[in-house]
């Protein structure tokens, strides 16, 4: 283990737990021991409920989640480097994209805040009807009850504030399952959550296997709403087991982007290079698949391949690296055999650093039943293939069972109408990679990409519900 590893144990209740048994967090670069986390199971998932509902029998009001959620944004800008560190030990991403995490973090718990003080029903007009004359009638907004929420490994900070930071600001306790081979974020945050003020039991942290955890919050009917961030084939089966619970779902994502002849070709190269391999790949909408005009796509080619080449691979703790390690052994070994199936033609990376990094890897042609082109590769590999037509770019586009963000580089306000009408994603971006994503904005899929939107104004609905109330006047 590091000199300077980091030991958490489980909050439940607002008490910090040990449980015997340890779980090791290591490096996805070195492969040391980074942290150790006490191991939980269904016994600590069901004291973490019992801990949420005695916080819900106690309802804090607006004013106070609010200011609780303005002072956690300012402790994680105060601890802001260790918050950083954290993420790029544990997760392996590079310290430039982990300092970005960690105020994107920030940026979550601001805008949660803001939620939390202006959530409230609206009026209902009665008399626009006969039946409705002489009444008066307004709804109101009351949280669901306890949220199990379950996240990913690849955003171990902003991804836990995205569950957490809206469950607060809706009023609702939160059983958080954070990713074992990442959890040492998600403990700092709810110990920050608590230096906040926050009172016990609204938040309770266990870290233990998926399937166990995972089952208590499905099958525990105090658990109203469960969030989920993950796979596709666990989230929809989630939704399956859980049919009287609101399952709010963001999965995954094959993203693509059209770029046309009049585009900036420049600019979009730019963007592109940088947003298919930021942190190797690793997020729901890097971009994975390049289809550009045939009129250009030489000459985008020509722009591309030298930003791809000119990223620097190496130890994610150097503030320069671009691109690091990917999460773990299998994930680097499913990744190369997608690469060697392929039928197109690799026209840089495909292999692996001396460090066993995998090169940003670039592949023109290649078929559309790919496993590279129609599945969820969530590594450092894009594909580039040409168009003749929009109508054709859109329905390649479409091709895939995914629909979480896409988007289009064009000059034409025309073209850039037709795709935002026509591709079949939750979001469309336009000059702009379809990889960005601000915290207060709409984010969520369509398809086999999710059921919900994230973002606090869209969760903080999801997870609390309209309540009608009418009155008969004199």
């Amino acid at each position: 283990m590091a000199a300077t590893a980091t030991e958490r144990k489980l909050l439940i209740g607002g008490e910090w737990i040990e449980t015997g048994d340890w779980l090791d967090v290591r490096s996805p670069y070195s492969g040391e021991v980074v942290g150790r986390v006490a191991k939980g199971s269904a016994e600590q998932a069901r004291r973490a409920i019992d801990a949420a509902e005695r916080a819900l029998a106690n309802p804090l009001p607006a004013h106070k989640r609010a200011e609780i959620l303005v002072k956690t944004a300012g402790l994680l800008g105060r601890r802001h480097d260790e918050v950083a560190k954290l993420i790029s030990d544990e997760a392996g991403k590079p310290m430039k994209a982990a300092r970005l995490e960690a105020r994107r973090a920030m940026s979550t718990y601001t805008f949660a805040a803001v939620e939390a003080r202006k959530l409230a029903g609206e009026m209902v007009p009665m008399d626009a009807s006969q039946a409705g004359e002489g009444k008066l009638a307004f709804t109101l907004r009351q949280p669901l009850g306890v949220v199990g929420a379950i996240s990913p490994f690849n955003f171990p900070c902003n991804l836990v504030a995205h569950k957490l930071a809206p469950a607060l600001a809706a009023g609702c306790p939160v059983v958080l399952k954070p990713a074992a081979t990442t959890p040492l974020s998600a403990l700092l945050l709810a110990e920050l959550e608590q230096e906040a003020g926050l009172p016990d039991g609204w938040v309770n942290v266990v870290v233990g296997p998926s399937p166990e955890i995972g089952d208590v919050l499905v099958e525990d009917p105090r658990v109203k709403v469960i969030t989920f961030t993950g796979s596709g084939p666990v989230g929809w089966k989630l939704r399956e087991r859980a049919p009287k619970k609101r399952v709010a779902l963001e999965l995954g994502n094959s993203t693509p982007v059209l770029v046309a002849a009049d585009a900036d070709l420049d600019t979009a190269a730019e963007k592109l290079a940088a947003n298919a391999f930021s942190f190797a790949g690793q997020s729901c909408i890097s971009v994975q698949r390049i289809y550009v005009e045939r009129a250009a796509v030489d000459s985008f080619l020509e722009r591309f391949l030298p930003r791809v080449e000119a990223l620097k691979i190496g130890d994610p703790a150097d503030e320069e690296t671009d691109v690091g390690p990917v999460i773990d052994d299998d994930a680097r070994e499913r990744i190369l055999a997608w690469i060697a199936e392929t039928g197109g033609e690799l026209l840089t990376g495909g292999e692996t650093t001396d460090e066993g990094l995998i090169r940003p890897t670039v592949i023109r042609g290649a078929r559309d039943t790919d496993k590279v082109s129609c599945e969820e590769v969530f590594g450092p590999v894009v594909l580039v293939d040409s168009y003749d037509s929009l109508d054709e770019a859109i329905e390649r586009a479409n091709s895939t069972r995914y629909g979480l963000q896409a988007g289009i580089f064009t000059a034409s306000i025309d073209a850039a109408l037709q795709a935002a009408e026509g591709l079949d994603f939750g979001g469309v971006t336009i000059n702009e990679a379809p990889t960005f994503r601000a915290d207060q904005m709409p984010y969520g899929g369509v398809k086999d990409s999710g059921n919900t939107k994230e973002g606090p104004a869209w969760a903080v609905r999801e997870m609390t519900e309209e309540k009608l109330v009418v009155i008969q006047r004199r």
